[in-house]
Formats: structure tokens, sequence, C-alpha cells
């Protein structure tokens, strides 16, 4: 026997200057692993979107450099 689904139609209207305040606090709300999950997310679907495939490894995008502090 199938379930039958039902959803529930839900609207918020925001307005244009209200948006990235209710966005910001929309995530802040999140803990800090629901928001890497999204990101993760995200990621995985526009890899696989631009690609074809997730990659098995990333390339690091991040360098830092050691700063060099002048004591004068």
């Amino acid at each position: 026997m199938a379930k039958i689904r039902e959803m529930v139609m839900a609207v918020n209207h925001v307005k244009m200057d209200d948006e990235d305040s209710v966005d910001v606090a929309f995530w802040l709300s999140k803990t800090p692993g629901e928001r890497l999950e999204e990101v993760y997310r995200l990621r995985q679907r526009y890899f696989t979107w631009a690609n074809g495939s997730f990659p098995t490894k990333i390339e690091k995008a991040v360098h830092q450099k050691k700063m060099k502090i002048n004591k004068g």
C-alpha cells in the first residue's frame, strides 16, 4: 500500500531591503555543523553539475603566508 504524501505550501513575504538580515538570521540560527553540511551539499551539487561528477580529491585553494614584522 502506497503512502500519500502531503505537502503544505508556505510563503514568507520579505522586503528586498530586509532580505540580507533575514538570511543572516536564518544561518545564525543553524549550528556550525548544519552550515558545513549545507556548504558540502552545495559544493557537491555544483561540481556534479559543472563536471558531471564530484571529484574524489579537491585541490587545496587556501595558502597561508607568514608575515614579516618589522621591529623598528
